[in-house]
This record gives structure tokens, C-alpha cells and sequence, in this order.
């Protein structure tokens, strides 16, 4: 029977003129999460993304 578990990151905007800043500030820790899960025997199923206010929220959907 497959396992399945869910991580949540969040990343706040702030007043930039750059529109990437969050999508370049997360790298490091999306990679150090995958990088955790995996060593687990965890494997990345889906991803999903929803914003709220100044808030966007990263979901990580894993399985094993």
C-alpha cells in the first residue's frame, strides 16, 4: 500500500520590480525538500500552487 505525504511552503511577496524574486528565492529550499524526501524513499507525485494576498503557497505532494 502506497504511502502519501504533503509539504507546505510559503513565500511572501514584497515590493520588487523583480516578478521572479519568490520563484528564485524558493530554489534552495524546494531543492533541499526534495532532496530530504528522497533520501527517505519519498518520490515527487505532484505539485500545486495557490496564492493568497501577498502570500503563494507550494504544495508538494509525495509518495512511496
Amino acid at each position: 500500500m502506497k504511502e502519501y505525504k504533503v509539504e507546505t511552503l510559503i513565500y511572501y511577496s514584497k515590493p520588487t520590480f523583480d516578478t521572479k524574486h519568490i520563484a528564485k528565492s524558493s530554489k534552495i529550499e524546494i531543492q533541499e525538500k526534495l532532496d530530504e524526501y528522497s533520501k527517505d524513499g519519498w518520490r515527487l507525485a505532484s505539485t500545486d500552487a495557490t496564492n493568497f494576498g501577498l502570500a503563494v503557497y507550494i504544495y508538494l505532494y509525495f509518495e512511496r
